[in-house]
């Protein structure tokens, strides 16, 4: 339990670190991209730990693949809960700059802060595995520098993968978008689970360019060009494809709807149309 204990305190840390600074940026909501660099590194810190479980927990620190299932889910929840808007996924706000809800700049800033965030979440991780507080980090930390990659399939049967669980993800976040935080931050919470646990021979299902970064680009046994095309193009068409099926159009691109007919609102009452007729 020990290990456990442990990595409880460490999760609280991290969340602690990400509200406080969302709260304290609530007073100027210019420097608001700051809040996806606290929401990037909150997921990737607490996600490396959950990593941890899952390669040495078992047998260094009694903890069954359950405990791993179990405290993604409570982070992914945590993460939805602390950080509102602030998603730090890269695709999300690229989505909503397509939407035309952001501006440029706004954009190339808070995805700035959302890498830079992944990049200080995997140096605070390894310090902490340094500390060899447990057993389990104990080991993690002599398997750092040759650590795992997550994407254990081909190229092209990666980038399938993340770009089906991103389409799928993007086209239900998309539909809940107006719906209460109540309802969707559980349901995405739920099945980005389900995504990561069903992935984890192939991809793992991260389905977000900064969190991909910080998790598995480090780790030998692909070339960056193969981790960017799949944990990076993949998500991106993905994400690009739900946009258009579901609003018909790119707003960023396209201003005509060009796979939906809409319908004039407003139609000529029949008098009128009689009464033109006779003139």
């Amino acid at each position: 339990m020990s290990g456990l204990n442990a990595s409880l305190g460490y999760f609280v840390a991290v969340v602690i670190f990400a509200a406080s600074v969302r709260t304290l940026l609530r007073k100027w909501p210019r420097f608001s991209f700051i809040s996806e660099f606290a929401s990037s590194l909150m997921l990737v810190a607490c996600w490396l730990e959950v990593q941890t479980i899952v390669e040495v927990g078992q047998w260094a620190g009694a903890l069954g693949p359950d405990v791993a299932v179990t405290m993604l889910f409570g982070l992914l929840l945590t993460h939805g809960v602390i950080c509102g808007a602030a998603s730090g996924n890269p695709s999300l706000v690229l989505q909503k700059f397509l939407q035309l809800e952001a501006s440029t700049l706004p954009t190339l800033l808070a995805v700035t802060a959302q890498f830079a965030g992944a990049h200080l979440a995997l140096l605070a991780a390894v310090y902490y595995w340094k500390l060899e507080l447990t057993d389990m980090h104990m080991i993690k930390n002599l398997m750092a520098a040759e650590c795992s990659s997550s994407l254990l399939v081909s190229v092209l049967q990666g980038f399938f993968t993340e770009f089906v669980c991103a389409f799928i993800l993007h086209l239900i976040y998309l539909n809940l978008q107006r719906r209460s935080a109540l309802i969707r931050v559980p349901l995405i919470a739920v099945l980005l689970t389900f995504f990561t646990h069903t992935a984890r021979g192939y991809t793992s299902a991260y389905i977000n360019p900064s969190l991909a970064y910080g998790l598995t680009f480090h780790c030998p046994g692909s070339t960056l060009t193969q981790y960017a095309v799949v944990y990076w193009l993949g998500p991106l068409i993905g994400m690009t494809l739900a946009l258009l099926l579901y609003m018909g159009h790119i707003p960023r691109f396209f201003a005509k709807n060009l796979l939906y007919f809409q319908k004039t609102r407003f139609r000529v009452p029949k008098g009128d149309k009689a009464e033109k007729k006779k003139k």
